[in-house]
């Protein structure tokens, strides 16, 4: 439904253009918007309304029916000196009339889009509907999620809209109270390179407006619109992976998720019992600090015992010392390269646990 002060901003502009005094009121006589207090024709716009005229002039007012789809939404007052009262009072149901249709529609395209997004529509449907809501279904599109610190701003939602305003084939909308919804629709062109300038062009207009905390995930780019749902999917994974393992990452794509996408899906009792195995009783998180640095300075470097130990300012022979005792420790050696990967994957498996478990309520 149109708001009321989209109409008060169109019967406003009509104003300050013909210099006609405009009133929109409900079928109830109510006013909705108005340009000068009009209350007085309540009673007159009732009986109009109930009357089969579609125009019709009452104690020197104008009075006009505007539809939607057949059904009486509103009646629009027009008074004022001059003889252009009546065609100024046309044209202004003529323009709320087109608002009604122009608002309808976005109405009806941000529903279809939130069911393509949730899986909710048969194959069939998802192509008969777009061709009734003219949107294409064979030019590539991706989904982005956008995540601010506080959860969904409302704020932020009208931000984006303005922000990608300028292409209407985009779609801007939320399915759940955290997060706003990007369907971005690319050219032929470098479709990634299009997608990381859009994500960094939106984070930036967030961060001037005020708002704190952005985070940016999206997922592949899909060629038919049938497959805008899997991009979200994986959005989403995109969005909780770069949480756990990219936390100083703003902007984060799906093709860039690597081995943390495989431990993302893996069950915690399997992760359980793959720590238990390689550590005993022992998680490789409760290490003091100082060894905890010295392993992701080693992983850093690639394993470069002289590098990593440049790095932290301390001997080679003192780094040596720290592997060692880790390897007393674990049974893993770093300087091995199938130990370091075990290792790596361990920290990683530990991230992702204690990740799940801060957000199981």
């Amino acid at each position: 439904m149109i708001s009321n002060q989209v109409l008060q901003n169109t019967i406003d502009g009509m104003k300050s253009i013909a210099r006609v005094e405009l009133c929109v009121m409900d079928v109830d006589g109510k006013e909705v918007a108005f340009t000068t207090d009009m209350s007085s024709s309540s009673r007159a716009a009732m009986d109009f309304a109930a009357s089969p005229a579609d125009s019709q002039e009452v104690q020197g007012y104008q009075f006009f029916k505007i539809f939607d789809e057949q059904q009486l939404e509103y009646v629009l007052v027009a008074g004022g000196a001059g003889e252009d009262v009546y065609m100024i009072g046309k044209m202004a149901a003529f323009q709320i009339q087109n608002l009604l249709v122009a608002y309808k529609e976005r109405f009806d395209k941000d529903n279809f889009i939130k069911n393509l997004l949730l899986d909710n529509l048969l194959l069939v449907d998802i192509y008969s509907r777009s061709k009734k809501l003219h949107i294409q279904t064979d030019v590539p599109r991706v989904v982005m999620i956008v995540e601010s610190g506080n959860g969904r701003d409302n704020n932020a939602l009208e931000l984006a809209r303005t922000h990608l305003g300028a292409n209407s084939k985009d779609f801007i909308t939320a399915v759940d109270e955290n997060n706003v919804i990007v369907v971005k629709e690319l050219s032929d062109g470098d479709a990634y390179k299009e997608v990381d300038k859009a994500a960094r062009s939106l984070e930036a207009c967030l961060q001037k407006e005020g708002i704190e905390s952005v985070r940016i995930a999206y997922g592949t780019v899909v060629q038919e619109i049938k497959e805008v749902s899997r991009s979200y999917k994986e959005a989403k994974m995109a969005l909780d992976v770069g949480k756990i393992f990219f936390d100083e990452r703003e902007i984060i794509a799906y093709s860039e998720l690597g081995i943390g996408r495989l431990i993302y899906q893996l069950p915690i009792p399997l992760c359980r019992m793959f720590i238990r195995e390689i550590f005993g009783g022992k998680s490789p998180d409760e290490f003091d600090e100082e060894t905890l640095t010295t392993i992701y300075k080693f992983f850093e470097n690639s394993l470069n015992v002289s590098e990593t130990s440049r790095q932290l300012f301390i001997h080679r022979n003192t780094l040596v010392y720290r592997l060692d005792k880790l390897q007393k420790s674990t049974g893993l050696d770093l300087r091995i390269f199938e130990d370091a990967i075990t290792f790596k994957i361990a920290l990683m498996v530990v991230k992702y646990m204690k990740y799940m478990e801060s957000t199981d309520f």
